[in-house]
Parts: C-alpha cells; sequence; structure tokens
C-alpha cells in the first residue's frame, strides 16, 4: 500500500509503501505517473517535495502535489 510520494524537482518521483520500501511500479517522471498514484493512493498518503537540493521533505496536500 502507498504510504509516501515525493517528487523532486527534476520531475521525477519516488514512491514508498508502510515498511519505507520503493514501489518501482509508480516511479518515474511525474506527468506519466501522476494519474495512476492519484488515482491508487489512499486518503492517509503524505506527499511532498524535495525541491533545489532542499534537504527537509516539504509536505503538501494532494491537490498541491
Amino acid at each position: 500500500m502507498i504510504r509516501t510520494v515525493i517528487r523532486y524537482s527534476n520531475n521525477m518521483v519516488t514512491v514508498f509503501d508502510k515498511k519505507g520500501e520503493q514501489i518501482p511500479e509508480y516511479q518515474g517522471q511525474y506527468e506519466e505517473v501522476k494519474e495512476k498514484i492519484l488515482k491508487d493512493t489512499p486518503p492517509d498518503t503524505r506527499f511532498g517535495y524535495f525541491l533545489n537540493y532542499e534537504t527537509e521533505l516539504r509536505v503538501v496536500p494532494r491537490e498541491e502535489w
């Protein structure tokens, strides 16, 4: 089950489950995986960004992601 979704400044996306393990089928370029992720994520999923070499995840609402 998807727990955390992270988008990077280069528009790559990584997705993690509850155990912190990556889920490869949801990872890739933002525009290519966005719809599938939004369709398959439960309401408690954390969405966030790492922008411009920031070291802290910026958590955002699903609608802003």
